[in-house]
């Protein structure tokens, strides 16, 4: 599939973001884990999502999505799913059911799709292994498919957090190993995404210690997840999608349901715009941006790889120089998103240069093109932005990658009044 998008002056309205895929993820998991049935309400629906819901049905969960989500959890035993676990484009839910299945009694395969099979996975590996699991790549190169033999029994051991998803496999399963466990993280990405993990250990009452600087957590072990309702916010990662679109045209957009309160990494979008000079305020009930004048910036984006190819687009946009860095880890996302963005960018005439950490993005006047997506949802995302102010038409390929993590992105848009749609 192709997103056509042509140069759009003006965006007005609102849009209701739809739920955050973090939350979401880490809501099935935990329901599945508890003993008793739970409730999500405001889930997103979205292929990673529904990753997340295949994989725990598969070792045992009973899981209801007509409505309300309703969880019908496995008290911390999962069943072997007898038949590899696929978990599609999802590393969110590939490295949280890695930790899960090593709880079980069992042998069992995760895979994914050749997307998924890009993504290192060995510090995962290497940290379940301490714990008793025998962990291991099928093809020895760090990636899925992965085997793991369980159980885990608790004890000491070490992560490299280059992804946050790792640490926070390890904090969701370790409280329900048989023994207390101690983690040693270095190499800490993404705290944000760590501190979500924690908030829901302690809204469960898990109990742990950890120190200032995430690099080192005790885990009591023996502990059970209870059932619980819970309402998922709105995803400050989506919402960035908009954000970057209304500051770069002449728009005025309410972005409703946001809750700037929320842990959610991506919500320090804000601070970045206002740091570039885009008209932004907090209102009771989401965000207002309007379109202006953008200046260049110097951005750490360490807990926000996800906004690396928005942000990219933006810089695009801003008088003088935008320089982003300390963002590496975006090299092992679904793409590498630095050389992606740079490459794709470059295409539309933009002054873009890669860094070992991040891109260096001069003002730019972008001009349509076709463009590859690489069938990453947030490139895809992003390079439409960049089709609303580039002069002609933009066309985009792998757009149905979109679905991933925001189905509605097309629609919403174009109810905004982007000159955007979709093409076989």
């Amino acid at each position: 599939m192709k997103m056509i998008v042509e140069k759009t002056e003006r965006l007005w309205g609102e849009v209701i973001i739809p739920g955050s895929k973090s939350h979401t993820i880490r809501g099935v998991v935990i329901g599945s884990l508890a003993d008793g049935t739970s409730e999500l309400k405001k889930p997103l629906e979205s292929e990673d999502t529904m990753a997340s819901v295949s994989g725990c049905k598969q070792i045992g969960a009973k899981i209801d999505i007509s409505d309300r989500w309703r969880i019908e959890g496995f008290g911390g035993e999962p069943h072997s799913p007898g038949k590899t676990l696929n978990l599609a484009n999802s590393g969110t839910s590939l490295n949280l059911l890695t930790g899960v299945v090593s709880l079980g009694d069992f042998e069992t395969i995760l895979d994914g799709d050749a997307s998924l099979r890009t993504r290192p996975v060995q510090p995962l590996l290497d940290a379940l292994n301490l714990l008793g699991a025998k962990a291991s790549s099928l093809k020895n190169n760090g990636k899925p498919p992965i085997r793991i033999r369980g159980k885990i029994r608790g004890g000491r051991t070490t992560i490299n957090g280059i992804s946050s998803q790792f640490i926070s496999s390890l904090l969701i399963t370790t409280p329900l190993a048989e023994k207390d466990t101690e983690i040693k993280a270095f190499n800490v990405h993404e705290i944000p995404y760590i501190e979500m993990t924690l908030k829901w250990l302690n809204e469960q009452g898990i109990k742990y210690e950890r120190n200032s600087d995430f690099t080192f957590f005790k885990i009591k072990g023996g502990q059970k997840y209870r059932p619980f309702d819970r309402i998922i916010p709105a995803d400050w990662s989506s919402a960035t999608f908009f954000l970057v679109a209304g500051a770069m045209t002449k728009s005025d957009l309410f972005l409703k349901g946001l809750d700037v309160s929320d842990v959610q990494g991506d919500k320090v979008v804000i601070e970045y715009l206002k740091k570039m000079g885009a008209d932004i305020s907090v209102e009771k009930e989401g965000v207002r941006i309007r379109g202006g004048e953008l200046r260049g910036a110097e951005l750490d984006l360490n807990d926000t790889p996800d906004a690396l190819p928005a942000m990219a687009v933006l810089g695009c946009f801003a008088e003088g120089t935008t320089r982003l860095y300390n963002v590496a880890h975006a090299r092992i996302k679904e793409t590498d998103r630095i050389k992606v963005m740079a490459k794709e960018l470059s295409k539309m005439n933009a002054r873009v240069r890669e860094t070992e950490d991040g891109l260096i993005i001069q003002h730019s006047k972008l001009k349509g093109t076709e463009v590859d997506g690489y069938y990453d949802h947030r490139v895809v995302m992003a390079l439409s932005l960049a089709g609303l102010v580039a002069s002609g038409t933009t066309k985009i390929d792998t757009a149905e990658a979109v679905s991933v993590t925001f189905p509605g992105f097309v629609n919403l848009m174009e109810k905004l009044g982007a000159k955007i749609k979709i093409e076989e």
